[in-house]
This record gives C-alpha cells, structure tokens and sequence, in this order.
C-alpha cells in the first residue's frame, strides 16, 4: 500500500479509502471489511449520516478492535448542509456518539450539489458556524466537502476556501471534472475520488468489447491506474460490501508511477476505438448545448450513448441513465424522451450532432425500470 499526503490536511492517506456504503449486510460483516481493510493497509474510513447503520458499524468495529490503534487510523463521516448552526452541532455530536469517538480526522459536508447548498455553506450564522465551533473545540480536525454537482457549482465550493479537501467523481471515462482537480491542486487540496469502480462505469463486470479493448490490462486495473498515475489525487474510494471484494482494487495498491507506454498504447486505443465507431454521432462532451428548456442533461445522456456504442457498456448506461429523474439533485435531469425537438441545442452544437435525434435513440436504448441511489 503507498501513502499520498491529502492536501493542506498534512494527513498521509493510503491510495485506497475504505468507503462505506455498501458493507451494511451485518455488523459482523461490517467488522470482517473493515478488519480485512485495515490488515491489508489502508488507513482512511469514510462513513456518512446518511448510510443507514453505517456510522453504528463503524464504531462497533473501532470498539472490537482492529489491527491498529485509532491513531493510526483516519476516519471521515459527510454530515449534508444544514440551514441552521444547532442542526449542524446535533448531528456533529450524533456522529460523534455513533462512532464512539472523541474527534472525527475529516468531515465532509455531504452534497453540495446545487447553488442553493452552496449558498448554505457561506451564511455567516449557518451550518459552518458549528463545524468552525467544532474545529476550534477539537471535535473536528479537518474539514472539506463530497460532491455530486455540475462543474461550475464544484468549482465555486472550492473557490470559496473554505475547505481543505474534496469528494467528486472523475475517471477515465468521465473527465469533465478534471478542471476542478486542478483548481483543488492549486489550493492544496485533498482529493478524493468517489466510486472508480461502480460509478467509474460499473468495472468490475465490464463487457467482453471493452476487457478485449483493455488488453493486457483489466479495465478496472486500467481506471485505478489511470487515476493512480496522477499526482494531484491523493485517494480513491473502495465501497467494498464484503472482504473478498477488496483483493482486486488492492493488486495495484503501490501501483501509483507513471503510467507506462503499454499503458498509454491502450488508453490511446480505446479513444481511437471511440472515434471511428461513433464517427459523426460522437459527442464530445463540450456542454455547449446547455442549458435544455426541458431540463435534460444532455451531455450526461449522451456520454452514456457513446459508452454503450464504443464499447457495449449497456449495463452501465442503463444503471445510470435509469436514475434521471429518481435521485433528485445527486444525479439531476430529465430523461431524454422528454425532448420537444424545440432545436435550442440544434445551432449551439459544435459537431453539427442531430441532438432530438440522439436523446431519443439513448431512450430506446436505456431505458428501464426506474433506479434509486443506494442511500438517498
């Protein structure tokens, strides 16, 4: 296992974090991930309000305990923005109690993923008036955000500087957000990134196109590779739900150097792959066709429709396409079938793409039965 430096927290996280959404089976189970996680190095937790019993699990676990002591241990619980200071102080202590700690190494405030969190973040009276209380009594040490937004809102949180690290998705097949881990970079962030293996484009199943395209390499091996090889992200998330399910990410846990030519060849395939196969219908996720008067994330529906041509990641664009409209502002949008054929998008497009045309073909091709996040 290597150690990253997060940021201005001056913590030396392991590459791979434990996250802990998914290891909610029992608490017996809870404890076997954890323990198991602990024992094969890493040092960094991540809980949240939010996961059901998680926070419970946790603390019965650091109770049992675990093959090192809570010194060597970090651990971070996501607490959501609050519109007042005394919501904030109960759930900091709540978490607290949980847990059965005397201080949380990191919180986050989990979800600012609109203008209005945003907003929340920076009343002077408001929810940070408690976490800066909980920072100066050492009940909090470190403080930073999770996020599911749009780019901009995700580059306004970090110019704020109020926080020292953030949470945000970014992975080979979706690097929109790489603007913003610059911009994190330049402060001296801690950067986290969330899910590379389910939300990174469900890798761990991938389809025989993309495994034949990612040869000799695992596409999931490639991602964390992909993500590993760069110096300005500190850790990576594994929401491990059993033991077993940790023995993968962590094969190339001190794989952290530059990538290789083998492996740039590969990377360089799967574009090249990209482009002849979509040909004229690739949209390249320039966002200029935004906004949409029926709310449709059109690039987000269109990243799906160009993963699922290029490389038969069907599963994975059904997964995500199927939650426009049921997971509220963690994965905003309508779903394309919405679209009028109002052609606002139409003169807007850079590659000339017949968008009404294409929304509706990803509708055919993903839609399904309605999809919930795991916690909402």
């Amino acid at each position: 296992m290597h150690y990253r430096r997060f940021g201005k927290t001056n913590l030396n996280l392991s590459v791979f974090s434990l996250g802990t959404m998914r290891y909610l089976a029992s608490e017996e189970n809870a404890y076997k991930t954890i323990d198991r996680a602990v024992a094969l190095g890493i040092n960094h937790i991540e809980t949240a309000r939010g996961y059901g019993d998680s926070e419970l699990y946790l603390g019965a676990a650091l109770k049992k305990g675990l093959p090192v002591p809570r010194s060597q241990l970090y651990i971070t619980t996501k607490i959501p923005p609050t519109t007042d200071a005394d919501s904030m102080h109960c759930y900091i202590d709540e978490s607290l109690e949980r847990i059965g700690l005397d201080y949380l190494d990191c919180l986050a405030i989990h979800g600012i993923n609109t203008w209005e969190h945003l907003d929340l973040v920076q009343q002077p009276n408001g929810c940070m008036q408690a976490v800066r209380e909980a920072v100066a009594d050492g009940r909090v040490r470190h403080v930073g955000f999770s996020t599911h937004a749009s780019l901009d809102v995700i580059l306004a949180a970090i110019a704020t500087d109020l926080f020292e690290f953030v949470n945000l998705h970014y992975y080979y097949f979706f690097q929109r957000h790489a603007p913003a881990i610059e911009l994190a970079h330049t402060k001296d962030m801690g950067v986290f990134i969330i899910s590379p293996a389910d939300k990174g484009g469900l890798l761990y199943t991938p389809p025989e196109k993309l495994k034949d395209l990612c040869q000799p390499f695992s596409p999931l091996e490639l991602n964390y590779r992909f993500l590993l090889s760069d110096r300005r992200i500190t850790t990576l998330s594994i929401g491990a739900a059993t033991p077993e399910e940790l023995n993968v990410p962590l094969q190339v846990a001190d794989c952290d150097t530059p990538l290789t030519d083998a492996e740039i060849k590969v990377l360089q395939r799967l574009e090249t792959h990209a482009a002849t196969t979509l040909a004229s219908d690739r949209c390249s996720q320039c966002y200029k066709c935004l906004p949409c008067p029926e709310k449709i994330n059109i690039p987000e529906v269109l990243r799906l429709r160009n993963l699922t041509i290029a490389y038969n990641m069907q599963e994975y664009g059904k997964y995500r396409y199927q939650m426009f409209e049921n997971a509220g502002h963690w994965f905003p949008g309508m779903k394309a079938n919405k679209c009028t054929q109002c052609g606002d998008c139409l003169p807007r497009c850079p590659e000339q793409l017949d968008i009404p045309q294409l929304l509706s073909d990803t509708h055919d091709r993903l839609n399904g039965s309605p999809r919930r996040r795991l916690w909402g």
